[in-house]
């Protein structure tokens, strides 16, 4: 979910396309990656359920939740707003900011919940027995360390000024 969440933000900013064209792309990336993130919750309690485990015990779960839901409002939202019906022009230009703001803030929770589940992850692992030091310890370090790499680009990509919009009067470097 997160690598498309990621990939959904930054496509709307660096796709070189027609605008409506990009939006269709957010929207069908965003969609994707809910989709993905509920699965990842059902996947949980199934596997909690079957394996005899609590579910809801610790803080990467509730913020999991937290975040799914956060993020369903947020596509339901730019749905109605941006793309079908549509608001109107005030409306989509006064809420595009406050979009753009929640939708980084539910990325940036997204992102402390998954460095969570990678810290849960290894504390499972180390209280089962595996070393300290061991190679399944640093694969789970190294793949949260590839992740928040991931999500740090993703925050400087979109908060970085992007090329000047050019329209077909505009000059242009040959």
């Amino acid at each position: 979910m997160f690598i498309m969440f990621g990939t959904a933000i930054i496509s709307y900013k660096s796709l070189p396309l027609t605008k409506e064209v990009k939006k269709l792309v957010h929207l069908v990336l965003h969609a994707l990656a809910l989709g993905l993130g509920i699965i990842g919750i059902y996947t949980a309690f199934k596997y909690h359920n079957e394996s005899g485990i609590a579910n809801l015990y610790s803080l990467h779960s509730w913020l999991g939740i937290g975040v799914i839901v956060l993020y369903a409002i947020q596509w339901i939202y730019g749905f109605v707003t941006f793309f079908y019906p549509g608001g109107s022009s005030g409306l989509r230009s006064e809420s595009l900011p406050w979009h753009v703001f929640f939708g980084l803030f539910v990325y940036i929770l997204a992102l402390g919940t998954a460095a969570l589940g990678f810290l849960e992850k290894l504390t499972f692992l180390e209280s089962g027995g595996v070393e300290k030091y061991g190679s399944e310890a640093f694969l789970v370090n190294f793949t949260a360390i590839v992740t928040v790499l991931f999500g740090a680009f993703v925050i400087l990509s979109v908060s970085s000024q992007g090329p000047p919009q050019e329209d077909e009067y505009s000059y242009s470097a040959i």
